[in-house]
């Protein structure tokens, strides 16, 4: 080795452990600056990225930002209203439990404690953590999809809908439609929700199909909702409550963020219809059509959320195996990643690459400096594949053995809530396309921008939970 490279070398290493290894935890003055600071490198980010930034309505992002603060201010420091939250998340959580019910009836009970508890999760066997997903986590997918089937039915979805797409509607002066999709989207999935307005999308403006699309992006359905519960609480009553109230209020803080990034990167130049009419269509001819129907959607989406894991796992195992087994060890890569990083990774992967391309990113949301390489991991797996590798990924890596702080977890348990990944596009293509074929080619155009937007969204509720969230 030359003495330029190990000069090269050297300076790469005093850079990176230098990124690192700075304080974690940021006192409570530190969380407030650097969660309003996110918030406004965010906002930059979205102006940059305008295609038309003289007529953004500067009233609209103020709204949108200014319900999301005072949502957060309301659900983390005033004692009392997190009630509300922490009451339909023990509803969600008493809900896995009758999932249960029907998977212990056609799978049995084995193992004998089949839900991994947080203080097992790092010695527990791959084969059990694989019949836990497979036969825990993907069933309540199926059983939320049959429900909120029958809720649509009944007409109860719809006016909870409703109500949350009058007030954004009254906040933001959106047109009828986008306040309905907007709305929808924090409770069912982004090819479900534009289903509420099906009879307007077809006569869309390009700026109403952007926020009905970066609606989609940025949040998850209830089927996704119950299982990721499971898998970031395991076994523990108290973690799923947990996690069930910080997921609800992700999804519940990414409604109005998702909106000021649409209206930011496409502003809304046309005149709108804002008048409120929900579609009353049923689903199916009767409350047992309508959970047969559900049933159905729902195990599709198991499957095809199963077929993906596999698929996208095997891969990353087999990028991997070029990169550290066979790249890392004949150049020293893996020595040299294991010393720059200091352990927290042991190969030159594609997990160590994410990390670093993306660890900006965290350090902007809020995450301490000793957690932002791991973040940044997690943000490039919801990106580059989907928020379930992600998910998993954050399960694996947040035991009791973990070296994350518990603010981290929560920060980036609202940073992976929504759906704004590259497959998304395709999903919304497809889906939205069917309602309304005229409209495809624009789905198409504005994919990448409704990417965009939807990941400035889950961002901007990472962030702002961060900002609350000191400790």
């Amino acid at each position: 080795m030359t003495q330029n490279e190990t000069k090269f070398e050297d300076a790469f290493d005093v850079f990176f452990i230098t990124f690192v290894n700075v304080e974690n935890q940021p006192g409570i003055g530190i969380a407030i600056a650097r969660g309003l600071f996110g918030l406004a490198a965010l906002i930059a980010i979205a102006f940059l990225s305008s295609k038309r930034r003289k007529n953004i309505n500067w009233r609209l992002v103020l709204s949108g930002v200014g319900m999301q603060l005072i949502l957060a201010l309301l659900i983390f420091k005033v004692p009392g209203f997190d009630l509300v939250f922490e009451w339909l998340a023990n509803g969600f959580t008493k809900l896995l439990s009758f999932t249960d019910e029907g998977a212990r009836f056609i799978f049995g009970n084995w193992p004998e404690n089949a839900w991994i508890s947080a203080s097992e999760k790092d010695n527990a066997p791959l084969w059990q953590i694989g019949y836990i997903f497979a036969f825990k986590v993907l069933p309540t997918i199926v059983f939320f999809s049959a429900l909120t089937s029958l809720l649509y039915y009944l007409g109860i979805l719809q006016k909870i809908v409703y109500g949350f797409a009058w007030i954004l509607s009254k906040t933001m002066r959106l047109s009828g439609a986008e306040s309905l999709a907007a709305a929808a989207n924090v409770f069912v999935g982004q090819t479900e929700a534009p289903l509420v307005v099906k009879p307007y999308i077809k006569n869309m403006t390009k700026s109403e199909i952007l926020c009905l699309m970066t609606g989609g992006m940025a949040t998850i359905a209830g089927g996704v909702f119950a299982a990721f519960i499971g898998m970031l609480g395991g076994s523990d009553i108290a973690l799923q409550q947990e996690f069930a109230k910080h997921l609800l209020t992700a999804s519940v803080l990414s409604a109005p963020a998702a909106i000021v990034f649409a209206k930011m990167l496409l502003p809304e130049t046309e005149k709108v219809d804002q008048k409120l009419e929900i579609d009353e269509s049923k689903i199916g001819d009767g409350p047992l059509e309508s959970i047969s129907i559900g049933t159905t959607e729902g195990i599709k989406l198991a499957v095809n959320v199963g077929g993906m894991i596999l698929v996208f796992l095997a891969f990353i195992a087999m990028i991997n195996f070029g990169l550290a087994d066979v790249i890392g060890e004949y150049t020293g890569l893996n020595k040299w990643v294991s010393r720059v990083s200091n352990g927290q990774y042991d190969t030159f992967s594609l997990q160590m690459i994410l990390g670093y391309l993306f660890a900006p990113v965290a350090w902007i949301i809020g995450v301490g400096a000793d957690d932002i390489v791991i973040a940044g991991q997690l943000l490039g797996e919801k990106t580059v594949i989907n928020e379930f590798v992600a998910y998993i990924s954050l399960s694996d890596i947040s035991g009791p053995n973990s070296t994350l702080s518990h603010r981290t977890v929560v920060i980036m348990t609202y940073a992976l809530c929504g759906f704004s990944n590259f497959a998304s596009i395709g999903i919304q293509i497809g889906g939205i396309g069917t309602i309304a074929p005229n409209q495809r080619p624009v789905l198409a155009r504005l994919g990448m921008r409704a990417l965009l937007g939807g990941t400035l969204a889950c961002l901007m509720t990472a962030a702002v939970a961060g900002l609350f969230y000191a400790s």
